[in-house]
């Protein structure tokens, strides 16, 4: 992989697909990698977030080595398949700290950059006008704290989404910065 490499991770509910959307629409120096999931499509979800796949395909890519990264939360599979982005390309992830870490393993310069929700409620007002039944949000609340925990651990820069303007500037900010230090050196 060429250039940088900018993580967008965060617990479900704090909007990673919409800034990272936002990010890539604004910024033609940002390629966003597509990732694949075993999960069932919510109703309310973008066909283009993920390439929704059985276990079966997901296992075989994976033995493969198709994915530079990939784990298994609440019961399903998640991947980044080896990246494809155009040389010369920024290349933006929106992934799990799971998958976080597994990147900061393999490439100790990527950018990590963790989202936040203002508050709990908040994250499980969102949750929930996603569509996440109560079982669901509960989980998703859980694990929130486990994946800030992991996000301090990994020195993530941390962003909290209480306003989408807000919080792009900030990750902006912060690439913009990353950028700036590589063109330096």
């Amino acid at each position: 992989m060429s250039g940088l490499v900018v993580v967008i991770s965060g617990p479900g509910g704090v909007g990673k697909g919409t800034i990272a959307r936002r990010l890539v629409a604004e910024d033609d120096r940002l390629w966003l990698s597509r990732s694949w999931t075993t999960r069932t499509q919510r109703p309310s979800e973008d066909g283009e977030a993920y390439k929704f796949v059985d276990s079966a395909m997901f296992e075989a890519h994976r033995e493969k080595g198709g994915f530079l990264e990939w784990a298994t939360f609440l019961g399903n599979y998640y991947g980044t398949p080896v990246p494809e982005a155009p040389d010369g390309i920024d290349l933006l992830l929106e992934i799990d700290v799971q998958g976080a870490r597994q990147v900061r393993e393999n490439d100790t310069d990527a950018l990590l950059i963790f989202v936040a929700a203002p508050s709990q409620a908040e994250q499980a007002r969102r949750l929930r006008g996603r569509g996440d039944d109560d079982t669901h949000v509960k989980d998703r609340l859980i694990e929130a704290e486990r994946e800030l925990a992991a996000a301090e651990e990994l020195k993530a820069t941390t962003v909290v989404n209480d306003s989408l303007d807000d919080c792009l500037t900030a990750i902006r900010q912060i690439i913009d910065e990353a950028r700036n230090r590589i063109a330096t050196a």
